[in-house]
């Protein structure tokens, strides 16, 4: 087995704060969205990707990896999203087992309500607290991060 290398003072240091500022944004983004729309982050994040697919669809499969949860998680949510009017699920004529998720004009017109608070607190939260090179470094770094993880 090999030798652990352990996390100097600064690493430790980086790594809690990551924690401790993903869960800080994380928790005010579920207030925001769910005082102003209703919605959980993930359901947000759901219309987000339909809405910018082609069509307002995705597979359910290609939904559930651009939004990083599983294909359980997502299969409940966009239950609720069905349940609200915001999605409907469609069959795919390719393949009777694909499954499709599909923007209603109902979802669309929540997304874009949605949207302005949604942006106001990720810009006042990240965006704004940082400077611009911390935020390049942000973006290089977890980009990689996400990279390297198959993101």
């Amino acid at each position: 087995m090999p030798e652990t290398h352990w996390l100097n003072d600064d690493e430790m240091a980086a790594w809690q704060a990551f924690l401790t500022a993903g869960a800080l944004l994380n928790r005010r983004i579920e207030e925001q969205l769910k005082d102003e729309s209703g919605l959980s982050h993930l359901q947000y994040e759901v219309l987000v990707r339909l809405g910018a697919a082609e069509g307002g669809r995705l597979r359910m499969t290609e939904l559930a990896a651009v939004v990083v949860t599983s294909k359980s998680g997502l299969t409940y949510q966009v239950t609720q999203l069905e349940k609200a009017g915001l999605v409907r699920r469609s069959s795919c004529r390719d393949d009777v087992r694909g499954v499709y998720a599909v923007l209603t004009d109902e979802g669309r017109r929540r997304l874009e309500a949605a949207a302005p608070g949604h942006v106001g607190v990720v810009r006042a939260h990240l965006v704004d607290v940082l400077t611009p090179d911390q935020l390049a470094a942000v973006k290089e770094g977890l980009g990689e991060v996400a990279r390297r993880l198959g993101g």
